[in-house]
């Protein structure tokens, strides 16, 4: 289990150390001056306190959590196995109070109690029990738990290079930091580059380095990505639109363990895991001639496969997705915790929807539909699936329009979608919709909304 923002109070390693195991951010106060900046700028998930810190400010602390009325559970980590402080600090708030190294091991214990308790990032309803507590990639399905398992097992291996293969927005460079955090920690370097982004000399400079004068504007020495990864890890994306001519460079690093700057005769030695991403089907590519097969050969050792949300064993993830990104987004913070989830109806039209932007495309749905949500829930009419509808240009106030779009027009798609989904029995229907059968007659009167010729519109 892991959180995914943990703030550590104080100068204590030990303390760090023990807290980097249980998340993906990591943030540190070094005194009481820089907590309250910190928790109203970042909103931590748990903040640790170390006993370093003096006692009486520890007690400060905990009394104006409670006074500004802050629900982030402090755990205070003492190096002392018998503390004389530990039931006043209690007493005074503390979520949970770890007595020494030897009680270490029940932070564990002590992080799960919060997640399942929070309902926060990190909670265990978002991730696979095969999910190590230093990735955060959400998901409960059977497919979910398979990338999972490979990706340890891929991670915990001295397998290099390592092929990731997915569709665009499946989390390709989600599933590369896992492997990464997994095999080298999350102090070792990770880098990374887009391959299509970049012209075929520059990916190669930015790959390698250059020795200055290599070419006309190497007006000094660079240092390339293999190089300033030491023995982290390189991540090359989109790995397919690799020039052919670079690519047989790259396979010479795979194979040789050695590189040379664009320009230099001295041969520098690759240490870092070399992680390759594709959202192409790299042996179609082959056969096209437009990648390389032998290196294709050498990437292919074990590959990390991410399906797409519109497979069968995905969908199981759409909504727990949709859960999770509503917890976690920040795009309109004066909404964060207010919006509690969606509606049934809207459960049930993301979950039909194809995503050919799989998670990203999911990601942007949601947090449109929290720009536009006024409830405490999202329902259909705010949950606008292809961006297309809306308008290109701005309105005088500055807030985007939406074609044809308004509360009327929202409700009567609402009503009609009840309607539709209940069978047009009118008492389902305003149970869907949670108002009363009346209520619901008047509004299929006001917008005469019809049954299809060969369904009996009238059923109770």
């Amino acid at each position: 289990m892991a959180l995914d923002k943990i703030l550590v109070v104080g100068k204590d390693t030990e303390t760090h150390k023990l807290a980097r195991a249980f998340t993906g951010q990591l943030f540190a106060a070094d005194d009481m001056d820089d907590v309250w900046q910190l928790v109203d700028s970042v909103d931590p998930h748990l903040i640790l306190l170390d006993t370093w810190t003096p006692h009486e400010h520890i007690c400060s602390f905990l009394r104006a959590v409670e006074e500004k009325s802050i629900d982030t559970p402090v755990v205070v980590v003492d190096h002392a196995e018998d503390s004389p402080h530990a039931e006043m600090i209690l007493g005074l708030g503390a979520f949970d109070y770890i007595k020494g190294k030897s009680d270490h091991p029940r932070l564990t214990e002590v992080i799960d109690r919060i997640a399942k308790n929070a309902g926060k990032p990190g909670g265990e309803e978002y991730f696979s029990e095969e999910c190590p507590s230093c990735v955060s990639i959400v998901g409960r399905s059977e497919a979910t738990a398979k990338t999972l398992r490979m990706t340890r097992l891929v991670a915990d291996s001295s397998c290099n290079p390592v092929l990731i293969v997915g569709e665009t927005g499946t989390g390709k460079e989600l599933a590369a930091q896992a492997v990464h955090i997994i095999r080298h920690g999350s102090d070792s370097k990770f880098v990374a580059i887009n391959c299509a982004a970049l012209t075929a000399n520059l990916l190669e400079s930015e790959l390698f380095g250059h020795v200055k004068g290599s070419f006309t504007s190497a007006d000094r020495e660079k240092t390339g990505l293999l190089e300033l990864a030491q023995t982290g890890s390189v991540l090359l994306d989109e790995i397919s639109e690799m020039p052919l001519e670079l690519q047989a460079k790259l396979l010479r690093v795979l194979q040789e363990k050695t590189f040379r700057k664009v320009g230099g005769v001295k041969d520098i030695t690759c240490k870092a895991t070399i992680i390759v991403s594709s959202n192409r089907n790299l042996l179609e590519e082959v056969e096209k001639g437009k990648f390389r097969s032998d290196l294709y050969y050498r990437l292919s050792i074990c590959p990390i496969y991410l399906a797409p949300l519109r497979h069968k064993s995905r969908r199981d993830d759409i909504a727990l997705l949709a859960e999770y990104f509503i917890s976690n987004s920040d795009i309109c913070p004066e909404k964060k915790g207010r919006i509690k989830g969606l509606t049934r109806l809207a459960v049930e039209s993301i979950k039909k929807h194809h995503w050919p932007g799989n998670v990203r495309e999911l990601k942007n749905v949601i947090d449109r539909a929290i720009l536009l949500e006024a409830s405490d829930k999202i329902g259909l009419s705010n949950l606008i699936i292809n961006p297309e509808d809306f308008e290109t240009s701005f309105s005088p106030g500055g807030v985007a329009a939406l074609k044809d779009f308004s509360l009327e027009r929202a409700e009567k798609e609402l009503v009609a979608k009840a309607l539709a989904e209940a069978g047009w029995q009118k008492t389902r229907a305003a149970a869907l919709l949670g108002i009363t059968r009346a209520t619901l007659y008047a509004k299929v009167k006001y917008y005469n909304i019809q049954a299809p010729a060969k369904t009996p519109a009238m059923a109770t």
